[in-house]
């Protein structure tokens, strides 16, 4: 009995003394590397002074946060030892100036109507129309690859003239419109066994659907801007609309009647504005933007009598506050922080084929190569090249830098 509990005894020291071991001097000769990264310098040094580790540091320009460490040499749980050389990356932050950037460069709204799914057409490039106002699916697939390839990014017309450009350092916003509600924009099909619209593939929605799935970080998005008619599909019309805002589109008011501004009365220019936004707040109350896209363009000039009625009015006792409108321009316009900006006038790009002549895609592409607004990856600052920043309107009380 006695000479078994001496052997027990011997058994609990034995494991007593291996757990100290292991615990003491194994975990000290082979510990386990941490993860360093979004740590500062710092924190590597003393991690690395803790476990006798010969520490390099490398310092590149990244998108990561600067002074952050952003890569590491030896993996997060794998083995070190005394002596290990453990490299760290440190950002230097955005190379604003390799990159270019440039947050007063110009922006392009591109101005759409129509898609249509045809593949012969006696117009010049994937124009429908003679003016362009058409264009072929296949055309608006090409013209979406030559953006994203071109490193242009979507975002949001309301995000734009609200000075919110949320776009990766390195890349150009873009705003895409579609004007008239047309059948082609958004086609329904039917609706499926849970009473959701099913959306023809080849029509404009379809396109941008299937970009959405191609190019994750395109964040494609566009703002269609209505008349009366809605899409032309009563039956749908309500399912339209929420389906449109549900999954990050956009819409706007065009009129009631695509009137032409400068041949109506004061009166009729509130009744064709007021009457619109009234019959948005009756199937999307709250949930569409207070932009007018001006049909035709009119009027021409703020100074118009009609101009202020676009922009303020009361029709049926219910106020309207319009913030912005769209003219059928030639060019992009200014980036938000410029001088220069008005967001009460927008100029848009038709997008048509002009054999890079008149101000068409190929032409207004060519002039954005030169002043193009290239962001900085930080939709809470502006920064911009040293000489440029006199011309900064910082109406959004935004940082600024300059390099």
């Amino acid at each position: 009995m006695k000479k078994k509990l001496i052997i027990t005894l011997i058994i609990i020291i034995l494991v007593i003394f291996t757990f100290v071991y292991l615990l003491i001097f194994k975990n000290e000769s082979n510990s386990l590397m941490i993860d360093l990264i979004d740590k500062t310098i710092l924190e590597a040094k003393e991690f690395a002074n803790k476990y006798n580790l010969n520490l390099v540091i490398e310092e590149e320009y990244n998108s990561f946060e600067k002074d952050k460490i952003f890569k590491q040499s030896i993996e997060e749980n794998d083995e070190i030892k005394e002596n290990d050389t453990l490299i760290v990356y440190v950002s230097k932050g955005i190379n604003y100036e390799k990159l270019k950037v440039n947050e007063l460069g110009n922006v392009p709204i591109m101005m759409y109507h129509g898609i249509h799914d045809i593949v012969d057409n006696k117009y010049t490039g994937g124009n429908v129309d003679i003016d362009g106002y058409q264009r072929t699916k296949e055309a608006f697939i090409k013209d979406l690859e030559f953006y994203y390839n071109s490193g242009y990014r979507m975002i949001r017309l309301e995000d734009y003239v609200n000075g919110i450009i949320d776009v990766e350092a390195g890349y150009s916003p873009i705003v895409l419109t579609f004007d008239d509600g047309l059948v082609n924009n958004l086609r329904v099909t039917g609706l499926d066994e849970n009473g959701d619209i099913i959306i023809d593939p080849n029509c404009a929605i379809g396109v941008l659907e299937q970009f959405k799935q191609k190019y994750p970080d395109f964040n494609v998005t566009a703002t269609f801007f209505i008349n009366g008619g809605l899409f032309n599909q009563s039956k749908y019309n309500e399912k339209i609309l929420n389906w449109l805002i549900d999954n990050g589109y956009d819409i706007g008011n065009h009129t009631y009647s695509h009137v032409d501004f400068t041949t109506v009365s004061k009166d009729k220019s509130v009744q064709e504005v007021g009457s619109m936004y009234n019959l948005l707040d009756k199937y999307i109350p709250g949930r569409y933007v207070s932009i007018v896209a001006l049909p035709f363009g009119s009027p021409y000039n703020k100074e118009h009598e009609n101009f202020n009625a676009i922009l303020n009015g009361i029709y049926n006792y219910k106020e309207y506050n319009t913030i912005a409108t769209l003219r059928v321009g030639w060019e992009a316009d200014y980036s938000p922080f410029n001088i220069n900006f008005d967001r009460t006038f927008l100029k848009r790009i038709r997008a048509y084929d002009n054999n890079g002549k008149e101000f068409d895609i190929e032409m207004n592409f060519e002039i954005l190569e030169n002043n193009r607004y290239i962001s900085d990856g930080d939709k809470n600052t502006i920064t911009v090249p040293k000489d440029k920043e006199s011309s900064i309107n910082n109406l959004y009380n935004l940082n600024i830098k300059t390099y």
